[in-house]
C-alpha cells in the first residue's frame, strides 16, 4: 500500500501548494488595488486609468479561477475521492496565475516594486517557487492528460 499512500501524499501536496499560490495571488492582488488607487499620474490616480483598471480586472478573475480550482480539488480529497487530476490542474492553474499575477502587481508598483519596503519584492522572490514546487506545470499537464485518458477508457 505504499505507493497509494505516497500518492495520497503528492496530491494533498499539490492542493497544499495551489493555496499557498492562491494566498500569494490574492495578497500581490490587493497590493495592487492598493497601491493603484494611491498612486497619481496625470492627476488620478493610476486605478482610473483604462489600462491599469483593465489589468486590476484579468488579475481579480485569475485569482478567483485558481482559488475556485484550488477549493474544488481540496472538497474532492476530503470527500474521500481521487483527485489526482483536480490536485493537478489547481496546482498548474494556481500556480502559473501565482506568477502572473504577482507579476502584474509588480509592474503596477513601477520602480517601487523593487523596494524592500514594499511587500511586493518579497513575493515576487516567493512565487517563482510554486512553479515547481510538487511537479512543474509540464508535470501536472501529464497527470491531468493521463487522468483524462484514463477515465475516458473506463467510459468506453
Amino acid at each position: 500500500k505504499g505507493f497509494a499512500y505516497m500518492m495520497d501524499g503528492v496530491e494533498v501536496g499539490r492542493v497544499n501548494v495551489a493555496a499557498r499560490a492562491c494566498g500569494i495571488a490574492i495578497r500581490a492582488f490587493e497590493l495592487a488595488v492598493e497601491y493603484a488607487q494611491q498612486r497619481k499620474t496625470f492627476g488620478k490616480a493610476i486605478a482610473e486609468h483604462q489600462a491599469i483598471a483593465f489589468k486590476l480586472a484579468e488579475m481579480a478573475t485569475k485569482v478567483e479561477a485558481a482559488h475556485l480550482m484550488m477549493v474544488n480539488a481540496a472538497r474532492l480529497k476530503d470527500s474521500g475521492e481521487r483527485n489526482d487530476v483536480e490536485a493537478g490542474m489547481a496546482k498548474l492553474i494556481a500556480s502559473e496565475y501565482c506568477a502572473e499575477v504577482t507579476q502584474d502587481s509588480f509592474r503596477i508598483h513601477g520602480g517601487y516594486g523593487y523596494s524592500k519596503e514594499y511587500e511586493i519584492e518579497r513575493l515576487m522572490r516567493e512565487a517563482p517557487f510554486l512553479l515547481i514546487g510538487e511537479g512543474t506545470s509540464e508535470i501536472q499537464k501529464t497527470i491531468i492528460s493521463r487522468g483524462l485518458l484514463r477515465e475516458k477508457d473506463t467510459h468506453a
